[in-house]
């Protein structure tokens, strides 16, 4: 699975930031047509993307794009218009159950028909903001094959629970942890909050290291400079990495020796430490740290 770790918004009707954000080097430009999108620009939107998508190089980008939810009645038009443009993957909000993965997947399929595109090329991922997407979080999560990614939408959340956002998070900890847990149980990958203060990089980085310590696998960012400190903070030292090669050499001798658990360092190893070991090894590795 294509690795995710700084998943970038950019407003979709503004073709001169679309242009930067291809260059940055972000894992994820998602072009948007929701928030980040005047009422009255939506058309503008649409009609952008649709010529930045085919004409823009992205680099190694994954270009994505972020439709209106479904009920407003921009969500048909919008997924239409992103489709013919073939994106690698349509961002879904406000998914408060599995019937709007569903719609989605089918309105994919047909648009890969129409084109002779390869069925199931277009992924989708979906963005969880309100009390009954968590409630609803493990039909969501296994709702289509298309699903890469669970976002968690922290803000939309707490304003629909009644809570009070503060910079501890402590308000939004219970469905931060849902989704990262729904995620792992159905091999997804998930995507943490947004830092709404793009110029406090130090809070940012804080937030997205506790954040890769939960599980998650990347972050959404607002800002161009919130790429490279949050791409870092989800990418394993050199010294994990060291140590995570270190731990899976050595559990090959043991295994092959008969021998299951075992000490090193002063530490036991087992079995879930070694699970632990592959996966850092497997973010290295993906983040082009381990050839």
């Amino acid at each position: 699975m294509k690795i995710r770790r700084a998943l970038l918004y950019v407003p979709g009707d503004d073709l001169r930031k679309i242009q930067k954000a291809a260059a940055l080097g972000a894992d994820c430009v998602c072009l948007d047509m929701e928030d980040g999108v005047a009422a009255t620009r939506k058309i503008t939107a649409r009609l952008t993307i649709a010529e930045a998508l085919p004409e823009l190089d992205f680099g190694r980008s994954e270009r994505l794009v972020r439709i209106n939810g479904l009920g407003p009645g921009l969500e048909q038009a919008d997924l239409q218009a992103a489709a013919a443009a073939r994106p690698d993957g349509i961002v879904l909000p406000k998914v408060d159950d599995a019937h709007a993965v569903q719609w989605a997947d089918q309105e994919l399929s047909r648009a890969e028909q129409e084109f002779g595109w390869p069925a199931g090329g277009i992924i989708l991922i979906a963005i969880v903001e309100s009390a009954r997407g968590i409630l609803n979080l493990a039909e969501i999560a296994g709702a289509s094959p298309r699903l890469q990614a669970l976002i968690f939408g922290a803000d939309d959340l707490a304003v629909d629970i009644g809570a009070q956002r503060t910079p501890q998070g402590w308000e939004v900890f219970y469905a931060r942890s849902a989704l990262v847990t729904h995620a792992a149980a159905f091999g997804l990958q998930a995507i943490d909050m947004v830092y709404g203060d793009f110029n406090d990089l130090e809070g940012l980085q804080r937030e997205a290291l506790q954040g890769a310590q939960l599980g998650y696998s990347g972050k959404q960012v607002i800002h161009p400079n919130q790429v490279a400190p949050v791409q870092a903070a989800f990418t394993p030292s050199d010294q994990a990495i060291a140590e995570a090669l270190t731990i899976l050499q050595a559990d090959e001798i043991k295994q092959a020796s008969g021998i299951g658990a075992f000490a090193m360092q002063g530490k036991m190893v087992d079995a879930p430490i070694v699970k632990a070991a592959r996966r850092i090894v497997e973010r290295g590795r993906a983040a082009g740290k381990i050839p």
